[in-house]
């Protein structure tokens, strides 16, 4: 039985220890799009006086978001390693909320994938960050 590239991307995401530990949780996977949420965590705090997460974890986050997203292009064949990754942080994510990430496949070559996504606390109006990155797109 060969399993579908959603199914692929979430067993991966659950067997990085890393990504356990960060406590992400892949809430929704399909054809080339992901989403994945990472609850407030006081462990994952930057600065003690804010309480405001720090940009590693925010980092990681969207890095496996949009790694996610291109797993799950259709087109993308076997593995996605990030090639390069720009993230844009555009303010602090709010205390105590949880973060949750978005990205899109929106191009698949034979050997790159190209992503965008961004990352919102509650407020989805104003991103807390915006990615564009760039995969590989394994076996292509």
């Amino acid at each position: 039985m060969t399993k579908d590239r959603s199914t692929i991307a979430r067993e991966f995401i659950d067997a990085v220890p890393h990504l356990r530990a960060l406590g992400m949780e892949v809430t929704r996977i399909r054809d080339g799009c992901a989403e994945i949420a990472m609850n407030y965590d006081p462990r994952f705090v930057g600065d003690p006086e804010t309480g405001v997460i720090h940009g590693g974890a925010v980092s990681a986050l969207m890095d496996t978001c949009c790694g996610a997203a291109a797993l799950s292009h259709p087109a993308c064949v076997g593995w996605a390693a990030t090639i390069d990754l720009r993230i844009d942080y555009m303010r602090p994510a709010t205390p105590g909320q949880r973060i949750r990430a978005e990205a899109e496949c929106f191009h698949v070559t034979r050997s790159v994938a190209f992503v965008r996504g961004r990352a919102m606390d509650d407020d989805d109006d104003r991103p807390v960050a915006t990615a564009t990155g760039t995969f590989t797109a394994g076996g292509v």
